[in-house]
C-alpha cells in the first residue's frame, strides 16, 4: 500500500502543476486586452506622442489569419507552416527476464520504443484582421499544432534512414539493444493560413509594432488554433479536471501510506 500511496502522490503533484499552467493561462486569457491590429497601431501613435517612440508595452490578446511572406517547411512532410515539431523514433523487440520470488525466472518479449531524433523550427509571422496586419515574434510562445504525420516504416534499408529532409545513417546511432522491427515517424505543425487567437504583449521597442513574450512574469504568451470561448470553457474544462485528479489522489494516497504505517 505503501507503494502505491506514493505514486498516487507523485501524480498528484504532477497533475497539481498542470493545474498551475491552466490557471495560468486562465488568468493570461482573462487579463489581456482585447484589440485589433488597427487599434494596436493607433495606440502605438498615441504613446509615441505622449512620451516617445519604443514606449508602447501592451499585454493584448489579438484574433486574426496567419500570413507569411515565406513559409517555413517542416521537416518530414514539407509542409509550408510557422511552427514545426518532429520526432523519429525506432521501434524493436527486447527479450527480459522476470525473477519472482521463488527463484524461478521468466522470459518475456517486449515490444519498446526510443526517439533517435527530434527537431522543432519557429518563425516570426503576420497575423491579419480585416482592418490590418501585425508582426508576432513566436520566440518562446507556446504554439498549438496539429499532427500532419504518424508513420510507421518496417525496417527496409539498415544503413540509412530519409525522409523528407530529413536523413540520418543508422550506422553513426549509439549502440542499440533489440531486434528493430522499424521506424515511427511523427510531425506538427502550425499551418499558415489557419485563423489563430495570439496573446502576448504589443511592443514597438525594436522599432517595429509586434506582439512577443511578455516580460512580466505571469503573463503568459500562446498562440491558439482555438477561439476564444472555445479555449476559455476547454481551459475551465481542463483546470477543474486536474483540480479534482490533485485533489483525489493527494488525499487517497496520504491515506494508504498511512495505513501501511499502522
Amino acid at each position: 500500500m505503501g507503494v502505491l500511496g506514493g505514486f498516487l502522490l507523485i501524480v498528484a503533484i504532477a497533475l497539481f502543476l498542470v493545474q498551475r499552467h491552466h490557471r495560468l493561462k486562465l488568468r493570461s486569457l482573462n487579463l489581456a486586452t482585447p484589440s485589433t491590429t488597427a487599434e494596436l497601431h493607433y495606440l502605438q501613435q498615441e504613446v509615441a506622442q505622449e512620451i516617445g517612440a519604443g514606449s508602447l508595452r501592451e499585454y493584448v490578446k489579438v484574433s486574426g489569419r496567419i500570413v507569411v511572406d515565406h513559409p517555413l517547411l517542416s521537416e518530414l512532410k514539407r509542409a509550408p507552416c510557422v511552427h514545426y515539431c518532429m520526432r523519429v523514433s525506432r521501434e524493436y523487440e527486447e527479450t527480459v527476464s522476470e525473477t519472482d520470488s521463488e527463484g524461478h525466472t521468466q522470459w518475456r518479449t517486449e515490444h519498446r520504443s526510443a526517439t533517435i531524433s527530434r527537431n522543432s523550427q519557429t518563425i516570426p509571422f503576420r497575423v491579419r484582421d480585416r482592418y490590418g496586419e501585425i508582426e508576432v515574434d513566436a520566440n518562446g510562445a507556446d504554439l498549438d499544432t496539429i499532427q500532419i504525420l504518424d508513420e510507421f516504416r518496417p525496417v527496409n534499408s539498415p544503413s540509412c534512414l530519409t525522409f523528407g529532409s530529413f536523413q540520418v545513417d543508422v550506422n553513426n546511432l549509439s549502440p542499440q539493444s533489440g531486434r528493430t522491427i522499424g521506424y515511427r515517424y511523427q510531425e506538427w505543425i502550425t499551418p499558415v493560413g489557419r485563423q489563430v487567437l495570439v496573446v502576448g504583449m504589443a511592443s514597438d521597442e525594436t522599432g517595429t509594432l509586434r506582439i512577443e513574450r511578455p516580460a512580466a512574469k505571469g503573463q503568459k504568451f500562446f498562440v491558439s488554433l482555438k477561439s476564444e470561448d472555445r479555449l476559455s470553457q476547454d481551459t475551465r474544462r481542463a483546470l477543474l479536471y486536474s483540480t479534482l485528479g490533485t485533489a483525489a489522489c493527494g488525499g487517497l494516497g496520504i491515506l494508504l501510506i498511512l495505513l501501511a504505517l499502522l
